[in-house]
């Protein structure tokens, strides 16, 4: 039996996937791969994105890659007909692009601010735009968005990415209000800090060893740790699963508790 076919909980859905070149992304496109979907991974990078891609495929899933800027409506589009072209359905979105700039609001720049705001949130507007109607189509569907716990609780020195998480907290309720009708399913996850490329980009941004980053955060934390990408997915899966079938429009925390006693 091979590591991809040991469980078939998602068999006969495809899953698309942004963001799936690494992180958290990337741990949601094998981990669903796992449960026996097909997967759809895109990515701005294509290299580590087509990596992705190709392990799926040698352990014996089903994926495709795309490059796609999912800031621009043309290529969310683009990638969303081919998608369709070669799976025939979208049952399950996962919007897990993301980037950070580590700046004040004195400090960003307009084209910072623009950016960030493009990857982190008009992307999810955008992939729901083109996947909500071939969802539809098949009769529902499961949307689940990546947000931050500083989409809940502001950072430091981190403006336009909490600006644009907050949005994705809100963007997932309005989505949820609208396709519940459609059957389609749209909630949201706040991870804390967890071990990707995107946290080692912070600590070089801050100046700081990316050592003492994971201990000064997991120090204040109730688990004692940072997460890992498979904990984010793990969460993912649960939400795209017939296992969360009552629950849409909701906000899940996956931090190790680093929220609990906030608010």
């Amino acid at each position: 039996m091979t590591e991809f076919g040991h469980n078939d909980s998602m068999k006969d859905k495809v899953a698309l996937i942004t963001g799936s070149a690494s992180g958290i992304g990337k741990a949601c496109a094998e981990l669903i791969a796992k449960s026996g979907a097909k997967i759809a991974a895109l990515d701005i990078d294509e290299k580590l994105g087509q990596d992705t891609a190709q392990r799926i495929n040698d352990q014996g899933g089903q994926a495709m890659f795309l490059n796609c800027d999912v800031s621009l409506d043309h290529s969310c589009q683009e990638a969303i007909e081919k998608v369709v072209g070669n799976f025939g359905v979208i049952d399950i979105l996962v919007n897990a692009a993301g980037i950070v700039t580590r700046a004040s609001v004195v400090e960003t720049s307009e084209a910072d601010w623009d950016r960030i705001i493009a990857v982190n949130l008009k992307s999810v507007y955008l992939l729901g735009k083109y996947t909500i109607p071939v969802m539809e189509q098949r009769g529902g569907g499961a949307i689940i968005n990546i947000s931050s716990g500083w989409g809940l609780a502001g950072g430091k020195d981190a403006a336009a990415y909490c600006a644009s998480k907050g949005a994705v907290v809100l963007l997932t309720k309005a989505m949820a209000l609208d396709h519940g009708p459609q059957n389609i399913r749209v909630n949201c996850i706040c991870p804390g800090d967890t071990d990707t490329p995107l946290l080692r980009s912070e600590s070089e941004a801050l100046g700081i060893s990316y050592e003492q980053m994971v201990k000064d955060s997991a120090i204040d934390r109730p688990l004692g740790r940072i997460g890992t990408p498979m904990d984010i997915a793990q969460s993912v899966l649960f939400l795209a699963s017939n296992a969360s079938s009552f629950i849409t429009g909701s906000v899940l925390v996956v931090d190790g508790g680093g929220l609990a006693g906030s608010g």
